[in-house]
């Protein structure tokens, strides 16, 4: 069973539904640590582990900077209790093992055999706490062909086939503007971990959770498996919006904004063709059913189109809300914060920074109606900051033995 644990809470208790859960996390950038910045959102205690040589680089990634700073980094590390450790080093290993005897989670994201060259992997680590439940994240997976190469969201995207299926058909396949792929990775490793929790309470010892990039942008391609397995089709990129769902894409407004309109049922086909004053539209028979319209995209998409132009964005909005018609202007970010929707669901929130001051986050997502997230600690900035919290509270190393240690490079 798993080591001794910070507690455990009641519902109710306000400290978050993951609070009592340990998490060691060990690794860099984006796939793992943001997994755990998930669980310390909902209460658990975070203990992320780095390099004393190399920390995260995540502290100066970003496009921008502020004092200096990436603004990353206060996001992304938010929660967590940070601890430096030299896990070449035996001296390093053996405070490592002690750290997830402690633990119920570790999430890694190093190549796979990283901790293996280091002797700590997940056998080792077991064989002093059978209840560890251990997610690795990495490029391609444990096992299988591919295992020791290298993978960032890109490749994953691209592999996965994500990015085979956006954009236009006679140009490059663009990418996202964000690295889904490594969020993604980060979402199933959470899922993961919850069930192999869940088992575990339930009578099962600790498990691994073996997460890849490529496999987590594989997951979200719907119906191209079967549909290329049984009818030998490979689903192409088709521009704004999707082959055959019809209408489903963005449109002009009259003052030059880009608003989705998504009415690819007969119901809300209709309800479409009434907010624009033309009920005609539904029973004309190039546009009365879902294989009608699909046939006739074009000569569809172009009525929408024309409607939508003589329209603000917010008139076409107002219309269509009313009518109960999918719709939505294409956001900037400066569009989501003029917008007070986040502020009321505080999918934007006030934070702070001891390096970069009083700045706005993301908030906290899903809300739970008895155990709500929250923020609970700024991110810190020197690595090691919480070595005598941790090493020294937790572990028992006094003033003077941690002092050796950073003379000897081990923290």
């Amino acid at each position: 069973m798993p080591g001794p644990a910070p507690g455990t809470a009641e519902p109710g208790a306000g400290g978050g539904p993951l609070r009592g859960l340990r998490v060691v996390e060990v690794g860099s950038l984006i796939a793992g640590p943001f997994a755990t910045r998930l669980m310390a959102d909902f209460g658990a205690e975070v203990i992320k582990v780095e390099s004393p040589r190399a920390p995260d680089p995540l502290r100066q990634w970003g496009q921008h900077q502020h004092n200096g700073r990436g603004l990353w980094w206060p996001v992304q590390s938010r929660g967590k209790r940070l601890v430096t450790l030299d896990l070449a080093s035996e001296r390093g290993q053996e405070l490592f093992l002690e750290l997830t005897t402690r633990a119920d989670v570790l999430v890694e994201n190093f190549r796979p055999g990283t901790l293996e060259r280091w002797n700590l992997g997940p056998p080792r680590l077991r064989e002093r706490n059978p209840g560890l439940v251990v997610a690795r994240i990495s490029g391609f997976g444990q096992t299988g062909r591919y295992r020791e190469r290298g993978g960032f969201a890109s490749v994953a995207e691209a592999m996965g086939g994500l990015r085979y299926v956006n954009g236009y058909p006679d140009q490059p396949p663009p990418r996202s503007g964000i690295s889904l792929g490594d969020s993604l990775a980060s979402m199933f490793a959470l899922q993961g971990i919850l069930m192999a929790l869940h088992w575990r309470a339930n009578g099962g010892e600790g498990q691994d959770v073996d997460v890849s990039l490529v496999e987590s942008c594989f997951a979200l391609m719907e119906s191209t498996a079967p549909e290329f397995d049984r009818a030998g089709a490979v689903r192409e990129p088709a521009g704004t919006g999707l082959a055959r769902l019809v209408p489903s894409n963005i449109f002009r407004s009259g003052d030059g904004s880009w608003v989705v309109i998504a009415a690819n049922t007969d119901a809300l086909f209709r309800r479409l063709a009434g907010a624009m004053g033309a009920p005609h539209l539904a029973e004309d028979p190039r546009f009365a059913s879902h294989d009608a319209r699909a046939d006739n995209q074009e000569r569809l998409e172009s009525e929408i189109g024309a409607w939508a132009a003589a329209l603000s964005a917010a008139e076409i909005d107002a219309r269509l809300a009313e009518a109960g018609v999918p719709s939505g202007p294409i956001y900037s970010i400066e569009q989501i914060f003029a917008d007070p929707y986040f502020r009321e669901r505080e999918a934007l929130v006030e934070a702070e920074d001891p390096e970069i001051g009083s700045y706005v986050a993301p908030g906290v997502h899903p809300k739970l109606s008895r155990t709500p997230g929250q923020v609970r600690r700024a991110a810190g900035w020197d690595p090691g900051r919480d070595n005598a919290e941790v090493l020294g509270g937790l572990l028992g190393l006094g003033e003077q033995a941690l002092a050796e240690l950073a003379e000897q490079g081990v923290v």
